[in-house]
């Protein structure tokens, strides 16, 4: 991939984790609801702070693997099955009502926290993130850190969309045009893991 398709595969990623329910999101929205756009956005950049390890142990771990090929292509393969996994959800995604669980706590730091406790950041970096940023960095150090920047920019601004889009509506997940862009994303997320397949053969047939 060149850099262009390196930026726009972070912003697709960052895209469908801004944007599918889970634990973060309901606290945007509740924040929203509850206490204005502003504590909504603020509870948006919590990937901002949180990530940062997991980033940087994976990419420790992974960098430490880049001369054994089939532990290599089995990653590749373990990734595009994680990514199969998040297309499926995605596609097959129903209306959601915005009272989905969030976490008890309210406050931003414990908003971090209760990110770090979560595998999600884990596998996606592990499987997919790291590995496509040390590939990137092996065609240009400006695709590593663009495809890391798109990702980010796209993850957050997603949730801080849906903060401000909350503040005026109750049911943001329930609305047609949210549930069609999940779909769609979902349709590129297989494409996306066509290609970790076809990584995973490349490595494991030059070992």
């Amino acid at each position: 991939m060149n850099i262009i398709q390196y930026v726009l595969t972070g912003a697709t990623l960052g895209l469908v984790a801004g944007i599918s329910p889970g634990p973060i999101l309901a606290l945007v929205i509740r924040e929203s609801l509850q206490n204005g756009r502003k504590a909504g956005m603020k509870v948006a950049t919590v990937p901002l702070f949180s990530d940062l390890p997991v980033v940087l142990l994976t990419i420790l771990i992974l960098t430490r693997l880049t001369e054994y090929n089939t532990i290599l292509g089995i990653i590749s393969f373990l990734g595009a099955g994680f990514i199969l996994l998040l297309a499926y959800e995605s596609i097959m995604v129903k209306p959601i009502q915005s009272e989905i669980k969030a976490p008890k706590f309210t406050t931003f730091w414990k908003g971090v926290f209760a990110n770090l406790l979560s595998p999600h950041p884990y596998l996606f970096w592990l499987l997919v993130g790291s590995p496509m940023a040390i590939k990137a960095w092996g065609v240009d150090p400006l695709a590593a850190i663009l495809f890391v920047a798109a990702f980010y920019i796209c993850i957050v601004g997603a949730k801080l969309v849906i903060a401000w889009i909350s503040d005026r509506s109750k049911n943001v997940l329930g609305t047609k045009g949210y549930l069609w862009v999940i779909r769609i994303l979902g349709v590129i997320l297989i494409i996306l893991a066509v290609y970790l397949i076809r990584d995973g053969i490349r490595f494991i047939w030059n070992e």
